[in-house]
């Protein structure tokens, strides 16, 4: 295997994250400047630890993508494997199978049932984990450095000979139906339920990552055989090696425990890309309920769209900030319409959303929803302010250790850092980008990726008090 060794240097001389962040107000900044100041002392303490950051990348034979990243400090070794299977991939009308085969993986083995599975990580006080989303599935074991051999004989195990029992089968499905049935008990859950289902219309990304009951319904266990024989392979797999375990000794391992499986011609993808809102589109949902809780928004944009860090530094200043943004001193601080508000990009592999979200008493729904998009417009139309920018910049950058102070968040980062193409200098040029988005920026991406007049809306709640003007 050809070694590629980049250095990732320390981030915290300018912004960088996966996800998007939040921003301030000169009404805060005192606020601000004193969390960030507490934040920069983390992040000063953590530059020697960035500095070291060496992962190197290789391709094994059977074409799975190793990156590992040796980290001596504490006993720990995190394995944490990426499959490029989720639920975008779900076949049509059967919404949930890909989550539905995640959670069968450490259901039982040809070697193990799942209560050795979980008596054996029990044992050496280990972590195993599994979880599907919309673009990748992953698969993750924490042990102590003693144990590494025996985690990479756990993760290859659940990830290579899966049985898929009938019984275990019917169990988890029942179990998530269950938590479906539930969900829709949750205005917070049903109302974004309901927004994605809106937005993304005829899109992989229309259902939520567990399914829906009646897709569920119709997926049978040879659904789940057929998903994992055809997703499940090497070169549409990225193993992540962090920790107490030099490179060495992490080949060794992975050519002793992943070597057998075998490669396969790469699934069909498609790559279509979420419809337009270009109109108003209300969906009101009725609730005996006191309060309404609201979802505004539309398409957003891919991970790797070149405007992210100027959309980063905008969401930040607008929604994501926290106590700081423009909607939570509006909405909540000034008119005292709501506890809390956030708004968000999701940025994925295809284009994913924007939202923003709250609840707020029956009878100030409508002030609540124009308030928002008073703030949409308030940002299209003028610059932002010194401050804020400044604000919003300075959190992005202090905060950005927090993401990568453990094994399991660091293993994790790099992951997608491989996955979405980004590059192993990403912590080092993320920083340089975020610190080159200038006020024009924040306006011109306002402009171009927020629309006040063609979104969705979906409000769940007492439709007939609340009398949302259409």
């Amino acid at each position: 295997m050809s070694h590629h060794r980049p250095t990732l240097r320390h981030p915290c001389s300018g912004p960088a994250a996966l996800t998007l962040g939040m921003g301030g107000r000169s009404k805060v900044a005192g606020k601000m400047a004193g969390l960030c100041a507490a934040i920069a002392v983390f992040a000063g303490a953590s530059s020697g630890f960035a500095a070291e950051l060496s992962p190197v990348k290789t391709i094994t034979p059977n074409g799975m993508t190793l990156v590992v990243l040796e980290q001596h400090d504490l006993p720990i070794v995190e394995i944490h494997a990426l499959i490029k299977a989720g639920s975008a991939h779900d076949p049509p009308g059967k919404a949930g199978l890909a989550n539905l085969t995640a959670n069968l993986l450490d259901e039982g083995t040809t070697t193990r049932s799942s209560k050795q599975l979980a008596e054996q990580i029990d044992f050496v006080g280990g972590s195993l984990e599994v979880s599907a989303a919309e673009d990748f599935t992953t698969a993750s074991v924490r042990v102590l450095t003693k144990d590494a051999e025996f985690g990479f004989a756990i993760l290859s195990d659940i990830l290579l000979h899966p049985t898929f029992p009938q019984r275990e089968f019917e169990r988890v499905r029942a179990q998530i139906v269950g938590e479906i049935v539930g969900e829709n008990d949750d205005p917070s859950r049903l109302a974004m339920k309901t927004f994605h289902q809106l937005v993304f219309q005829h899109h992989p990304y229309q259902w939520p990552v567990i399914g829906l009951e009646e897709t569920l319904s119709r997926i049978e266990l040879r659904d789940v055989q057929n998903f994992y024989a055809r997703e499940y392979l090497p070169n549409q797999t990225i193993l992540v090696v962090v920790g107490d375990i030099t490179l060495e000794q992490a080949t060794v391992l992975v050519r002793s425990y992943f070597d057998a499986w075998k490669q396969g011609p790469a699934p069909a993808r498609s790559h279509t890309k979420p419809p337009v809102i270009d109109k108003k589109i209300v969906r009101l949902i009725d609730k005996d309920l006191t309060q309404s809780t609201i979802v505004l928004g539309h398409g957003g944009v891919s991970r790797t769209n070149p405007d992210f860090y100027a959309i980063t530094v905008m969401n930040h200043i607008l929604g994501a900030g926290g106590f700081s943004s423009r909607l939570m001193d509006t909405i909540r601080d000034k008119q005292g319409l709501a506890y809390g508000i956030t708004s968000h990009y999701d940025a994925r592999a295809m284009s994913g959303s924007f939202w923003v979200s709250l609840q707020t008493k029956t009878d100030t729904t409508n002030q609540a929803i124009n308030g928002v998009l008073a703030e949409i417009k308030t940002l299209r139309e003028a610059p932002v302010s010194d401050q804020e920018l400044a604000d919003a910049k300075s959190f992005l950058i202090g905060s950005f250790p927090l993401r990568f102070d453990t094994t399991a968040k660091l293993a994790r980062l790099l992951a997608q850092v491989e996955f979405f193409g980004l590059g192993f200098d990403y912590l080092t040029q993320y920083p340089k980008w975020i610190e080159r988005v200038t006020k024009e920026d924040v306006q011109r991406v306002a402009k171009h990726y927020l629309n006040p007049r063609h979104y969705v809306l979906v409000v769940v709640g007492d439709i007939a008090k609340a009398k949302v003007r259409q």
